[in-house]
């Protein structure tokens, strides 16, 4: 099962994989398309195309294997947590040029399986791979029986599939990272309901007042996002307003004490978390920073939830 995967660097990181799964795996994913239920249909300005959630319909051990594959192709710490849709394009539909960024609680990685009988260049639905919006595709796969192709979100990961003038069939495996799980999402919309910048200290008002004149606003909503973190967990009135001039670049926190950096860092990485979407690459500075430090109590379920044990 998806074995010597081609890897690629450009335009984004993915790789694919030609005879990804024996015949009778095969034979187990074309059979998603014969089982009875609804479709979703999706017939939008560039995005058309019907889905299914066939999760229910594969057995554990196959979803097990293709995840514990997946963990090793992509290196990450993937989680017990697998959801499979069956995607089906009929004749004339067509999936514009777009990116999939991991919003809080979405996927990381995604492998599309394409089961295309005797497929031809005629039938079109050939996946395009772009390095920009405005960029001509720079790479681009056929939908051709049994090829696996496997990438990361995030939010220059633009691709698109050609205008399909046959039937066009392929399952799609989703995988969730450790550290933006939807129990993180569930966390965090809880820490954040019914928020109010007016909760904030007092102390805190000229500062905001100063950044909010020469700074972009979703720099100082995200600042004051993370201020409300830290004074929702019981912090005092130096460690928000310092909580707020971090996330918003004004100083650097300091590192005198142990738990004021990592409450800011962390209240910084979700409010970012909140306001944008998951970045791999902002989580594993944040680990490497937060590395060798106690976990303090207020901070332990954020701090779990977030993959930095």
């Amino acid at each position: 099962m998806l074995l010597q995967p081609n890897h690629h660097d450009h335009p984004f990181p993915f790789f694919y994989v030609a005879s990804a799964f024996s015949e009778e795996q095969c034979t187990v994913l074309e059979s998603l398309f014969l089982h009875a239920g609804e479709w979703q249909h999706r017939d939008g300005a560039f995005y058309r195309c019907s889905l299914r959630d066939v999760s229910g319909n594969i057995s554990a051990a196959f979803q097990t294997e293709v995840l514990h594959r997946m963990r090793e192709i992509t290196g990450l710490p993937l989680v017990n947590r697998v959801v499979v849709t069956a995607q089906r394009m009929l004749p004339g539909q067509v999936i514009g040029l777009h990116s999939d960024r991991p919003l809080l609680g979405y996927e990381i990685a995604r492998l599309v399986v394409q089961l295309n009988k005797q497929w031809q260049t005629e039938h079109g639905g050939v996946l395009e791979l772009f390095s920009a919006p405005e960029s001509k595709a720079e790479f681009s796969i056929n939908p051709e029986f049994n090829v696996a192709f496997g990438f990361l979100l995030h939010a220059d990961s633009y691709h698109a599939v050609t205008e399909v003038t046959q039937s066009r069939q392929s399952v799609v495996f989703n995988f969730w990272h450790a550290a933006n799980t939807p129990e993180l999402a569930v966390h965090v919309q809880a820490l954040f309901a019914n928020i109010h910048f007016s909760e904030l200290p007092a102390a805190l008002n000229p500062v905001a007042s100063a950044a909010e004149m020469s700074l972009p606003e979703d720099t100082t909503f995200r600042a004051g996002t993370a201020a409300v973190a830290l004074h929702r967990w019981g912090y005092d009135d130096a460690t928000i307003v310092t909580g707020y001039q971090h996330s918003a670049g004004l100083s650097i926190c300091p590192t005198t004490d142990a738990e004021t950096y990592a409450a800011v860092l962390l209240a910084d990485w979700i409010a970012y978390l909140y306001r944008d979407s998951f970045d791999l690459s902002r989580w594993k500075i944040l680990r490497g920073e937060l590395e060798g430090i106690a976990m303090f109590t207020r901070l332990k379920p954020t701090w779990q939830l977030c993959g930095l044990e």
